[in-house]
């Protein structure tokens, strides 16, 4: 059964995408920590990140690496937190957090957004890609 993630990338259930090549998939959390928490995932479902194959995982910190400057360029934060836990979706998957205080990277913090927030803000760090 496809993950949650394959159903985003699918288009089966829908997201704000931030970026896409032929191989990852970028889009804002639903339920994020801050402004800006984007997920970048591989487009080829595996569960845990280092079960990738090695070109794999470097190219999927690469693509992570493109998506987080554009972010820091249209987020005001200190600098954006990378974190990759993997625990509610068996699908692999890097938090890109926005950061101004050390309770944005503990998953229990929580800011509320409206679609249309998502949306600009999608369109913002897509044009900054």
């Amino acid at each position: 059964m496809p993950s949650l993630f394959t159903k985003i990338i699918n288009g089966e259930i829908p997201s704000y995408k931030v970026a896409e090549d032929d191989n990852f998939y970028a889009f804002l959390d639903i339920n994020p920590n801050a402004k800006g928490h984007t997920l970048c995932v591989p487009k080829k479902e595996v569960d845990k990140i280092f079960d990738l194959d090695e070109d794999t995982y470097l190219k999927l910190m690469s693509f992570s690496r493109k998506v987080a400057v554009a972010l820091e360029k249209t987020v005001v934060c200190e600098r954006v937190g990378v974190a990759v836990v993997g625990l509610e979706v068996p699908h692999v998957h890097v938090h890109l957090i926005p950061l101004n205080e050390m309770k944005e990277m503990t998953f229990q913090h929580k800011v509320n957004m409206s679609p249309s927030d998502f949306e600009v803000l999608a369109k913002q760090i897509q044009s900054n890609m």
